[in-house]
């Protein structure tokens, strides 16, 4: 068969040979240099996530400030309200309106024994030293309890780190609490720390809001603030850094930077019930008279459609 007769091959249609896996190649080298191109032109920096074990490395004594917190009740999550538990540190309405009441708690979250005293309990497996102490302040009575917080809470604001990166203390008359603070830090040193706490006894676990939960005040916010990602900030609608995220989220975020949102009690509810009636109002258009109208009215379609009215005289 002639070069001629191969270009003919298909019913009467003419055919051009090619090579096949020279184009894949060319495709595919060509699209992989605009992805590289455009990925370091445009994407984001992504931070390396924040971890307990990163906290415990860098800054010891706030670890375990943080950590005392859950015991004292100072940790945002103890005192948050519905749904983790029934204070009401952060539960907002705006008069007989309150959804966070009415859905109740739907995560139960007791901090001090969640955050705390479990993970500790399932260490005391590899480190037997622990129970006695774990003992003791589980045994103790709250007003006991109180007094070594306090106490600890004390020495804590004049402690250092020593060499070794543990924390050092003066003397401090806060019982078992020294032990447990730095059995505590240890095991968050492990990298373990935020599995203890976000086990359910399932086999395959794709729910971890408890791992995101124990560390989520001040350390969490002192990281967003340096990324630029408080709601102060357009952090919403932000990725880390001054790099565009989520611009479609603009109006959402928008509110939290102008009164009454920003500063009200009820900050956050107010903006989810006004974006929520502006969608609701945008979906409805098709549906209400007078506001469907606007675009006749108004007549932008013509404009839009210039050459399709042009010399029609409508």
């Amino acid at each position: 068969m002639t070069s001629e007769d191969r270009k003919v091959q298909y019913k009467g249609f003419r055919m051009v040979e090619s090579d096949l896996i020279r184009e894949l190649v060319v495709a595919f080298t060509v699209v992989t240099a605009v992805v590289v191109v455009a990925a370091a032109l445009f994407s984001s920096p992504d931070p390396k996530t924040f971890t307990a074990k990163q906290y415990a490395n860098q800054d010891p004594v706030g670890f375990q400030t943080s950590a005392l917190g859950f015991l004292t009740g100072d940790d945002p999550i103890a005192s948050y309200g519905p749904p983790y538990n029934h204070q009401s540190g952060s539960l907002q309405s705006l008069g007989f309106f309150s959804p966070q009441s009415w859905f109740g708690v739907t995560i139960p979250v007791n901090a001090a024994r969640d955050f705390f005293i479990v993970p500790l309990t399932r260490m005391e497996v590899l480190d037997p030293t622990i129970g006695p102490a774990l003992r003791t302040w589980t045994n103790a009575t709250p007003t006991q309890r109180a007094s070594w917080e306090k106490a600890y809470a004390s020495a804590l604001r004049r402690a250092k780190v020593s060499k070794g990166g543990q924390v050092a203390l003066r003397s401090t008359s806060a019982g078992p609490l020294p032990a447990l603070m730095a059995a505590y830090l240890d095991l968050a040193r492990t990298g373990t720390l935020e599995s203890i706490i976000n086990q359910s006894g399932r086999i395959v676990q794709t729910d971890f809001t408890r791992a995101l939960l124990p560390f989520g005040g001040s350390p969490l916010e002192q990281r967003a603030a340096s990324d630029k990602l408080l709601g102060s900030q357009w952090g919403m609608m932000k990725e880390p850094g001054n790099y565009p995220g989520a611009v479609w989220l603009w109006f959402y975020t928008f509110l939290y930077q102008i009164p009454p949102y920003n500063s009200a009690p009820a900050g956050d509810l107010m903006v989810g019930l006004t974006v929520g009636v502006v969608t609701l109002l945008l979906l409805l258009v098709p549906w209400i008279p007078g506001l469907r109208d606007i675009p006749r009215w108004v007549r932008i379609y013509r404009l839009i459609w210039r050459d399709h009215y042009a010399g029609r005289g409508k």
